[in-house]
């Protein structure tokens, strides 16, 4: 790969990073201040939206920033060092969807908190990952209250089953 490409490559990569990295410190204190507002919640608590599901989800979106920023980070790593074809795998790894985003939103009572609003907000507007996970963010942040898991299961299969086998 030219230098020119590379440095380019590395701009965006570490513009991308810092944005994570900010992501991943705002969603750690949401995540702090979940648990102090609600401290160990009662073990049969599985509700949608309950303070369980609430600190579960905001677990969850925090782990999947933190995943998302060290993949990037790694592939920075080989980019910079030149090492092109570990880049490219590393990059694609990277730039996949994050499993658990905006997914443990599903699970977050509302009104969400504004650290978890403007961390999602940040990555939705990346420019990093395929646009599709913003349009998933904005249906989330959307949703007038949480929906995993869901009351009736059944329901819930049906309707991920359509949703797969759909064009």
């Amino acid at each position: 790969m030219a230098d020119v490409e590379r440095g380019a490559d590395v701009e965006h990569m570490t513009r991308a990073l810092r944005a994570l990295e900010r992501v991943v410190r705002m969603l750690a204190e949401e995540q702090t201040r979940l648990d102090e507002l609600y401290g160990r919640p009662a073990p049969g608590d599985r509700a949608a939206g309950g303070p369980h599901q609430t600190q579960n989800g905001a677990r969850e979106l925090h782990a999947a920033a933190a995943r998302a920023a060290e993949a990037l980070a790694r592939a920075l790593g080989y980019r910079v060092a030149g090492l092109d074809r570990a880049a490219a795998r590393a990059e694609a790894q990277a730039t996949a969807r994050p499993a658990g985003l905006p997914g443990g939103l599903d699970r977050m009572a509302r009104p969400l908190g504004r650290r978890t609003v403007e961390a999602l907000g940040i990555i939705r507007d990346l420019s990093w990952f395929a646009p599709e996970l913003g349009v998933e963010i904005d249906v989330c942040l959307a949703a007038p209250q949480a929906t995993y898991p869901p009351d009736d299961w059944d329901a819930y299969q049906r309707a991920r089953a359509r949703r797969r086998t759909e064009p």
